[in-house]
């Protein structure tokens, strides 16, 4: 994943939303993405911690929009809106529910 892809992305979710990048602290996703170097450096980037989930943790959280195609493809419906709920942690809700953008979905949760 491409660090100005990522970062482009999140920036166009949280404008959506009116939330400004620091009021999160966490970027959350599936335990291989976050191993990339591009996601990496936009965590580092925006201050934010990078919580790695893997995709037995990701299909346990309910989601609104999971996704055939994606549960093929990584073994979970949803990485986006799973990954940012498990970080925001109980209770938790989607300010922003999963958005697609070229080579990248971006949900925002809490």
């Amino acid at each position: 994943m491409a660090a100005p892809t990522l970062a482009a992305a999140i920036r166009a979710a949280l404008a959506e939303a009116g939330v400004s990048p620091r009021d999160i602290g966490v970027l959350a996703t599936l335990d291989r993405r976050a191993g990339e170097d591009g996601v990496r450096a936009v965590a580092t980037g925006l201050g934010w911690d990078l919580v790695s989930l893997t995709s037995a943790e990701l299909a346990a959280q309910p989601v609104p929009h999971g996704s055939g195609t994606v549960a093929a493809a990584v073994g979970t419906p949803s990485v986006a809106e799973a990954a940012a709920l498990a970080a925001a942690g109980p209770g938790a809700r989607l300010i922003v529910p999963k958005r697609v953008f070229p080579g990248v979905t971006v949900a925002v949760a809490g």
